[in-house]
Order: structure tokens, then sequence, then C-alpha cells
């Protein structure tokens, strides 16, 4: 009976042989379809039978599991996992900073779980409004959208599942102020972002204040609000990205023209706007080092270790000034793709807690302390001295008689006698 009843499955497999026999088998195609057509009997002339067709339940499992390796993958590139992780990487490195003494990994998973799917939000709505320019840029052209692969709804319908997920997570999880930076980056990103890349080369910018963000979502989520030192890693965050898309933009910048995106280097022939830009903001970087370590964000050791880091990008920015080649400029951003999870490691490990900061404010206190007892003591000492000054005449000088102290201490209000000398 299953001879009249084969599966699409069978008859591809068999299919592959010129001359097929369904029904009987040699040993040695057997050893290799054992896997797949079971189970079998032994027939009464010893030659090996299967016993009935391949389930169609197995078929529809794999048809499953290659439906879902599909839209994974698609998902994936819908949303550019390789970005989000990173937009994860900084939030998550802000929610430590902003811990105090004790992490609570728990928050911690689900500030980062509630990050990734807002930032994948994000970028799924960004290709689908840019749906017409990737189809014209090589580099962007094998998306999902432009290739066909995924339809405009869907796209729209996983974005809007995910974003409003995201911020329910972080609202629940965490708090208001971590969900609100989150909502209002997805609203500058998919909606002020996007549109202005195709209108004015202050895109680039905007980006940054993007990109700047999450970091300031990771502190919120941890200490419930936005203090000067949650400002440290943002600021490296704004001033990071500009290099490293300024080398990127030089770089692809036939590509980005094709798609009709205005970027800085777009109208810099010369690339020189282009590489005093990345070099200047390459040179912001210097002082947050420092400013971490002033501040009792991070030990001193971070301030030396972030001095010699920036002063590794800046000298591959100025490098790219001085000789703007694509070289140039590839090094450059393979300098900035190294910079930013070196920086981010070492303020996670030179971070300065709440006890070690209070030991060092007691410390500080108690200098203070002794400072002021041993100014108090010598001011005590130097009036011991202005009244001994005062009761006893310094030596050398004249003496005075016995008469002018009596007229001075019993009678204050008689003047004393004056004496001429002989």
């Amino acid at each position: 009976m299953w001879r009249n009843s084969q599966s699409l499955y069978s008859k591809l497999v068999f299919s592959r042989n010129p001359n097929p026999n369904p029904t009987f088998l040699t040993s040695s195609s057997i050893s290799s379809l054992d896997a797949i057509v079971r189970p079998f009997s032994i027939a009464s002339d010893g030659t090996r039978t299967v016993g009935s067709t391949i389930n169609t339940t197995s078929l529809s499992a794999r048809d499953a599991v290659d439906l879902a390796r599909h839209y994974g993958r698609c998902y994936c590139e819908l949303s550019k996992a390789r970005l989000s992780m990173l937009v994860v990487a900084t939030s998550g490195t802000g929610f430590v900073l902003g811990s105090g003494n004790i992490i609570d990994f728990g928050g911690l998973f689900w500030t980062c779980a509630g990050t990734m799917m807002v930032a994948a939000s994000a970028n799924s709505l960004n290709q689908v409004f840019e749906i017409n320019n990737d189809a014209k840029m090589k580099r962007t052209m094998r998306r999902p959208l432009p290739s066909g692969r995924l339809s405009i709804p869907h796209a729209v319908t996983w974005a809007s599942s995910v974003g409003v997920a995201g911020t329910a997570i972080l609202a629940c999880k965490a708090n208001m102020l971590a969900a609100g930076l989150a909502a209002s980056n997805l609203l500058l990103y998919a909606f002020v972002y996007t549109p202005l890349k195709q209108i004015h080369p202050v895109n680039t910018w905007v980006g940054a204040v993007v990109g700047a963000i999450p970091p300031l979502l990771g502190w919120a989520a941890a200490a419930g609000q936005v203090s000067l030192n949650g400002m440290i890693l943002p600021a490296a965050l704004y001033f990071w990205q500009i290099p490293h898309f300024m080398a990127l933009a030089y770089l692809c910048r036939d590509d980005y023209a094709a798609g009709g995106y205005r970027m800085l280097s777009f109208a810099d022939a010369s690339g020189r706007r282009t590489a005093v830009v990345a070099l200047r903001n390459s040179l912001y970087l210097i002082p947050l080092g420092f400013i971490a370590y002033d501040w009792g964000v991070t030990s001193g050791w971070f301030c030396l270790e972030s001095s010699l880091l920036t002063l590794a990008i800046s000298a591959a920015a100025f490098a790219f000034y001085r000789d703007r080649t694509k070289q140039k400029a590839r090094r450059m951003f393979h300098a900035s793709l190294l910079y930013l999870p070196v920086f981010m490691s070492g303020l996670i490990v030179h971070r300065v807690t709440d006890n070690q900061q209070g030991l060092v404010q007691d410390n500080s206190e108690k200098t203070v302390e002794l400072s002021s007892s041993s100014g108090t003591l010598e001011q005590e000492n130097e009036n011991v001295r202005s009244q001994n000054k005062a009761r006893w005449p310094a030596a050398g000088s004249p003496a005075k008689s016995p008469v002018a102290y009596a007229s001075v201490a019993p009678f204050p209000f008689l003047p004393a006698p004056i004496y001429s000398a002989d």
C-alpha cells in the first residue's frame, strides 16, 4: 500500500537513483537512508523492505524548522542584530556604572532585553522607510525588504510589536524614566534621523545623540535618576561616533551618493572637511578619562589607560587628515572599532563603588579636620606669643619705669609719666 502513497520527500530522494526500486533496496542504499526511511522489516527472502512511508509529521516539522530559520534570518537582518547588540552593550555598561555597590543582575537582564527589542524596532522602521534607497546601494540591496524576502506590512508589524514590548518591559522591570528614554530614542531615530539623512549632513550629529542615549538609559534604569556622573559614557559615545561614521562615510561615499543620502563627505571631494571633523572629535575624547577620575567614577588607572587609548584613535585620525586615502580612512575606522569596547571595559574594571567613594570622602574629611586642628593650635600659639610680647619687652628695648606699669595697670585712665632722658 505504501507504493501508492509516497511522499514528496521520498520521490525527491529516490529520483536521485536512475533505476529506482522503492520496494527493494540494496544494503548500501539502506545504510545511507536508514535514518530517513523507518521503520523497516525483513522480508521472507531475506531482503530489506521498507515498512511504511516517511511520516508527514516529520516533513511538517522540517518545513516549520526551515520556515523559522528563514524568518529568523530575516528578522536578524531587519533588526541589524550586530548594531543592536552594540547598543545593548552600551546600555548594560551604563547600568553597571549606575548600580553602586551591588549589581542587580535581574534588572540588568531585563534592561538589556528591553533595550534590544527597542533597538530592533528602530532599525526595522529605518529599513521600512529606506527601502527604495537601500535597493540602490550595493551594501544594502540584499536586505530583506529590497530583496523581497519580507513584505512591508510584515516588517511594520514586527517593528511595532517588539518596540511596544521592549518599552513595556523597561517600564515594568526598570522604571518609567528608562522606558521614556527608550521610547524617545526610538522616535528620534526612526522619525527624525532617518528622513534627515536625505535632507542635510547634520543627520550625523543627530545620529550621535541617538547613540549616546542608551548608556544614559542603562544608568537611569539602575539609579532611578540621571546624574552628572552618568554623562561620561554618553559623552564618549557622542564624540566617538563622529570619527567612526566619518571614516565609514568616506569609504562608502559613492554608495551613499547612489542611495540619495546627504553626508558631509558627499560635498567634500578632497576629504579635508571630513578629516578635520573626525580629528576634532577624537581630540574631544582625551579629557574624559581625567573627568571620570576627578568625579570619582573610576580610579586613576583608568585616567592613564583612557588617555593612551584616545591618543591612539587621535593618531589614526591625524594620519587620515594628512593623507586622505581609503587606506587611512579604513585604519581610522578599525581604530574606532577597537576604542569603544576597550573604553567601556576600562570603565567597568576601574569603576569606584559607593563604599570606596565613602572611604575616600571620610579620609578627606579627616584630613580637613586635622588641618583645621593644626591651624587652630597654630593660631592659639600665635595669640600666646602676642600676649607675651605685650607683657614683656623685647630684648634690647628700653625698660619702662615701675611707675609706668603702675599707671597702666591699676589706673588705666591715667596717662603714664614721661621721663626725659638725661
